[in-house]
């Protein structure tokens, strides 16, 4: 089977997506198919060139713009061309944290309160009333991912520059109460018969500062404990959790849910990621080989299911 690789990009991530893009395509050669890189840079150039790569699908390799916010699924689905992952809805609904958000918390899973903030209406009193009443803030554009534009705020002075930062990457900052806790995600996949099913959670551990950027992609930086060294209680929690959540937004093949456990054991869902990185230090692979599959293995999991959905299907 043939699968091109659709990496790159134009978002902030480009750089995650194509070291994404190298790890998948290196992983599917090893395990038999044959996997051509494409770095793209226009959904219609691509889909102009498609017939030339004589392929049965794409792996869509990319982070954050159009390659995770439903506009290059969509674009795929009518051009008849099979992809992995989500489908366009679920993609653009993880894409706006603040919607999926309003999901989750309809389906019963917890998350941190929280307000838009843009240009027009900065909400300063209120993230002051935040900042009171929870100690800090965590400031990050509504939209992207990688922790980049992320900041956490613990003085009011600080919040103009917090916003700053995260209207560079759009024009609607999310601004949450911080939930004092640990870092924890749990990738989902479906099994052939169709079942969401929750991999082992990993329990993120930063040696330094909060889980950003540098600590995300910078070997060494960070400790991952998978399975999670949470109880046992807490970890069915987070499973469930994860499936409902990947429910709530119509998730389809695999995505990754991610968490705030408090110290006295409550867990708070902050998104869910439709295409989650796939490099050296990606968290999807660990927790994949946590439960017996090897990066190939889980991949042609990923490809063969995705390959298989009836896209029109709503």
């Amino acid at each position: 089977m043939k699968v091109v690789i659709l990496c790159g990009g134009v978002s902030p991530e480009r750089e995650v997506s194509l070291n994404s893009g190298a790890a998948v395509a290196k992983a599917m050669a090893d395990f038999g198919y044959e996997a051509e890189l494409c770095d793209i840079t226009s959904i219609s150039e691509f889909v102009k060139n498609w017939p030339g790569y004589k392929a049965d699908g794409v792996f869509i390799a990319l982070h954050g713009g159009w390659g995770e916010d439903g506009r290059i699924q969509a674009v795929l689905e009518a051009f008849g061309i099979p992809y992995t992952g989500s489908g366009p809805e679920a993609c653009m609904l993880s894409m706006d944290k603040a919607a999926a958000k309003l999901l989750f918390a309809n389906a019963g899973v917890p998350v941190p309160r929280g307000f838009i903030a843009t240009r027009d209406d900065d909400k300063r009193k209120l993230a002051g009333e935040y900042i009171q009443n929870h100690g800090k803030i965590i400031v990050k554009p509504n939209g992207g991912g990688s922790t980049v534009g992320v900041t956490i705020v613990s003085e009011i002075a600080e919040y103009g520059a917090a916003l700053e930062l995260a209207w560079q990457s759009e024009a609607k900052a999310l601004v949450e109460e911080f939930i004092d806790g640990e870092e924890v995600t749990v990738p989902v996949m479906e099994t052939a018969d169709g079942k969401a099913l929750a991999l082992p959670a990993i329990h993120i551990k930063p040696k330094s500062g909060f889980y950003d950027y540098k600590n995300k992609y910078t070997s060494g930086c960070t400790e991952y404990i998978c399975p999670s060294d949470f109880s046992e209680e807490i970890n069915s929690r987070l499973a469930d959790a994860a499936v409902i959540a990947y429910r709530a937004l119509g998730c389809r093949s695999y995505s990754r849910v991610d968490f705030r456990v408090t110290p006295e054991g409550a867990l708070y869902a902050l998104e869910v990621n439709t295409a989650p990185g796939m490099t050296a230090t990606s968290l999807v692979p660990k927790s994949a080989k946590s439960s017996g599959f090897s990066f190939g293995e889980f991949l042609d999991e990923v490809v063969r299911f995705s390959f298989s959905i009836d896209r029109e299907e709503r």
